[in-house]
């Protein structure tokens, strides 16, 4: 699978965000009772931050997946943990699929770490899922974030976990060789 990236553009990319965004699957978001303009208010919002950019991940020109690129020290995050140079937060929100494809959150995630990590001045990726959302947790895992410490921010208690660059390049090896030894006993 390969993807690519673009900006949002909250004028055009709002009703595509709104109609992911408030589906049962994507609760953890927060929006499911926002409106058309509430979630192109908030897109507006953070791609005029300066500091927080909202990203369309997109397979054969169709967006597949949302990443949100922000600074953990202008988050609610801020003062919860021992930020460093080279921090970089992140959101992920896969799209409904149209049919299941087995892998395919897991190389979303692989792609939005190579890209994030590919930046030099990054060192380690940020993520607060809400504390119950237990299947971002193993995803997390499996990509190599560790458990760094549960938090209270202001719309939930969270998991902060970090992935080093190191971390990752570890679980991405370890998950190559387990998609080749699976290949082999088919």
């Amino acid at each position: 699978m390969r993807f690519s990236f673009r900006p949002v553009n909250p004028a055009t990319d709002a009703p595509l965000l709104h109609s992911w965004v408030c589906m049962e699957y994507a609760r953890f978001w927060g929006m499911q009772s926002a409106t058309l303009a509430e979630v192109r208010a908030e897109y507006e919002n953070i791609q005029s931050s300066g500091h927080h950019t909202a990203i369309l991940g997109m397979e054969d020109g169709n967006p597949v997946f949302l990443m949100e690129r922000y600074d953990p020290t202008r988050s609610p995050l801020h003062g919860l943990y021992d930020a460093e140079a080279g921090d970089i937060g992140m959101h992920l929100l896969v799209a409904p699929p149209l049919r299941p494809r087995p892998g395919f959150t897991t190389a979303v995630m692989s792609a939005v770490l190579d890209t994030l990590l590919a930046d030099p001045t990054v060192e380690r990726v940020v993520v607060e899922p809400d504390a119950t959302n237990h299947k971002i947790h193993i995803l997390n895992a499996r990509l190599g974030f560790r458990k760094h410490a549960l938090v209270r921010l202001p719309d939930k208690e969270a998991w902060l976990s970090l992935c080093t660059r190191e971390n990752f390049r570890d679980a991405a090896l370890l998950l190559t060789t387990q998609t080749a030894s699976e290949g082999a006993t088919r």
